[in-house]
């Protein structure tokens, strides 16, 4: 088994985990199989481009864990918002989200393959983004109140988180990164900052899932592709049970800290081994 065959095999390992766990902990599962993969080329001294369809189909457990864990309440989101419109809350809510994903989808379909090809593999890059966005969510976390509930939430935030959403686009951001500190900084509580980032962020991951599938069936069909993506699946509910019982009586500093220390590892390996 030559050297590539087992650098690949470890990174669909890490990246199964990771997109299970760190997904739902301010750091996307495509900056952590990026990074991932560049640590391991770092020790096994091998080249490869990373494979961008075993990536997202990682992302198709993510998605599951989302729908799995959020089942009843997408149920009567899309009831409400497909017969009743605006005239429940639950149908507002739909339409809120649906009209929130916009931005981001948008922003997606326009630079996405860009950053990928020119950015995303730039452990510098990720490092500063890991660190910038700890700072900040460490900051705003610390100083916005906790009033808003994930029932008064308006059109308004909604399409405000929206937009931000579209900055996940930059390594080391990330998706439930900016969208649970943008939710902060409007005043929700930490629990709905997390549930509404959840709730938004599966559109966009299904998204992609299905932007890639021809890629991910083409090149995945595989028993190690079903384990990656049932592992990311479980891994990815019991860090969302976890995650939203831990912020019912914890704040985020864990992990802000966990960007900032994860950044400065980034940029030690990277300047040990070298570029």
């Amino acid at each position: 088994m030559n050297t590539y065959v087992v650098v690949y095999r470890h990174r669909f390992r890490n990246c199964s985990r990771f997109g299970g766990i760190f997904t739902y902990i301010q750091f996307s599962t495509l900056n952590h199989c990026a990074l991932a993969f560049w640590l391991e080329l770092m020790i096994a001294q091998v080249g490869g481009n990373i494979d961008i369809a075993l990536d997202v189909a990682l992302h198709v457990g993510t998605l599951l864990a989302v729908l799995i864990y959020f089942f009843r309440d997408w149920l009567e989101l899309v009831v409400n918002g497909v017969t009743k419109g605006l005239k429940t809350k639950e149908g507002k809510m739909f339409w809120y989200l649906v009209l929130a994903t916009i931005p981001g989808g948008v922003a997606g379909l326009l630079f996405e393959s860009v950053i990928d090809k020119f950015i995303r593999s730039q452990p510098l890059i990720i490092a500063a983004g890991l660190a910038i966005m700890g700072i900040i969510l460490y900051y705003v976390d610390k100083n916005s109140p906790q009033r808003i509930t994930y029932e008064n939430i308006t059109f308004k935030q909604t399409l405000f988180i929206g937009f931000s959403q579209a900055l996940a686009l930059i390594p080391g951001v990330s998706r439930s990164g900016i969208t649970m500190t943008t939710g902060r900084l409007l005043g929700f509580s930490r629990e709905a900052s997390a549930k509404f980032s959840f709730l938004l962020a599966t559109p966009i991951i299904a998204g992609a899932a299905l932007k890639h599938m021809p890629d991910i069936i083409h090149n995945v069909a595989s028993p190690l592709f079903l384990v990656g993506t049932i592992t990311s699946a479980i891994v990815g509910l019991l860090c969302i049970s976890l995650l939203l019982k831990y912020l019912q009586r914890n704040n985020f500093a864990i992990f802000a800290a966990y960007r900032i220390l994860l950044a400065a590892l980034i940029v030690g390996v990277y300047f040990v081994r070298g570029a």
